[in-house]
């Protein structure tokens, strides 16, 4: 390790195949940071090297929010048990994340495909904590199979967030808003996801936006706003839309056109309609969904 980069280099204990040798960016990498990186990767597995401040660690499923993590066992050299890794796998029925416990807290770290392993967070972009909560394990219960859409680009951490709450039409309940943002280990390349949710937890996440490099959901601009079109269960159709809390009205234009005063709109649509989305800001500020 240098400072910016960690590196690792690999050879087979025996046969002829070639020696691996890979790097990774981990500029400002902290204790936390630092936590774990990936040792070896076979028959879908990973075993990782852990820091000698880490004093546990354990093998959780973030589809199972309800079941005990498993203790991983490591050697003499802090090297872990193989675990199921979820970078290999054809679908999305398990997401095995290394729960680590160092001397500050418990930290969930999500294998996307590189040396170092993401950290994975819950909360406000001003001060958003481990996922290691029952509220955060529940939400990444139904978002974690959506970390596909940022692995293998360098990411630091991955946070998630409940930006809004919305009654849903005839009835159904309530809708849930998450916004989730992967930070980089280099700084740029974020990328943004608005997610979600009907009030069944066994439904996953349904995408709702994406960004690549915007600062939303970010410390700099905590600001959201996104919109889905949604089917009641008596079958009429809404665009449902919601923003972060400092949105002071919200109209949909183009194909759909309705407005409403406050974070949240429903809108009746019909099947397949597509509407332009937009917002005001408390301050008179204009702005777009996220795209």
């Amino acid at each position: 390790h240098d400072g910016l980069r960690a590196v690792r280099y690999a050879e087979p204990v025996a046969g002829t195949a070639g020696a691996a040798l890979d790097f990774a960016r981990t500029d400002g990498a902290d204790g936390v940071g630092s936590a774990a990186l990936v040792v070896s990767r076979a028959a879908g597995n990973v075993r990782y090297l852990t820091a000698p401040w880490v004093v546990e660690t354990a093998a959780r499923d973030l589809l199972a929010p309800g079941e005990e993590a498993r203790p991983l066992g490591r050697d003499g050299g802090g090297v872990t048990e193989p675990m199921t890794s979820p970078v290999s796998a054809r679908d999305c029925t398990r997401w095995n994340t290394l729960q680590v416990r160092d001397g500050s807290g418990l930290r969930l770290l999500a294998d996307l495909g590189e040396l170092a392993p993401a950290r994975l967070l819950w909360g406000p972009p001003e001060a958003p904590a481990d996922a290691t909560g029952p509220e955060a394990r529940a939400a990444w219960a139904r978002t974690a199979c959506q970390l596909t859409a940022v692995r293998a680009h360098g990411v630091r951490s991955v946070s998630a967030w409940r930006f809004a709450r919305q009654p849903l039409p005839e009835g159904a309940g309530l809708g849930t808003w998450l916004c989730t943002r992967a930070e980089t280990w280099r700084g740029t390349g974020s990328r943004v996801l608005a997610q979600f949710l009907v009030p069944s937890p066994a439904v996953p996440a349904a995408l709702a936006a994406r960004s690549e490099g915007s600062p939303a959901c970010g410390v700099r601009d905590p600001r959201v706003l996104a919109g889905v079109l949604w089917q009641a269960p008596a079958g009429s159709w809404y665009v449902l839309a919601a923003g972060s809390p400092d949105f002071a009205a919200l109209e949909t234009s183009g194909g759909v056109k309705g407005r409403s005063d406050g974070p949240l709109l429903a809108v009746k649509a019909a099947a397949g309609a597509r509407a332009d989305l937009g917002g005001t800001l408390r301050d008179g500020t204009r702005a777009r969904a996220l795209r």
